[in-house]
């Protein structure tokens, strides 16, 4: 593994999303704990964090616009289904904002 690879925590078998300004009012709740078996790809969590708000095309919407942080590292213009989220890793979507 790569020094950028992110390792599993020992144990872990959650992903921690933390939902921000418009994505938390979107899903109800501050953040979910999304159970997952092994590493998964940032749109899997996009579905999981959607299917745990019931299906909610409110949450959906808004994660589609949201910018993301996986760990610390900005998510960027990478394809969500190329980025890599492992187990005990925390995921933030942060709706796009304006102001200065």
């Amino acid at each position: 593994m790569s020094a950028d690879s992110p390792t599993i925590a020992q144990g872990e078998t959650h992903v921690l999303v933390r939902y921000w300004a418009g994505a938390r009012a979107a899903a109800g709740v501050a953040e979910d704990r999304l159970p997952v078996t092994g590493p998964v790809s940032l749109a899997d969590v996009r579905t999981l964090a959607v299917a745990a708000r019931d299906g909610s095309e409110r949450l959906a919407a808004v994660l589609a616009t949201c910018s993301a942080l996986v760990g610390d590292a900005p998510a960027g213009r990478r394809d969500p289904a190329d980025v890599v989220v492992v187990p005990g890793q925390t995921v933030e979507f942060l709706p796009p904002f304006a102001g200065g």
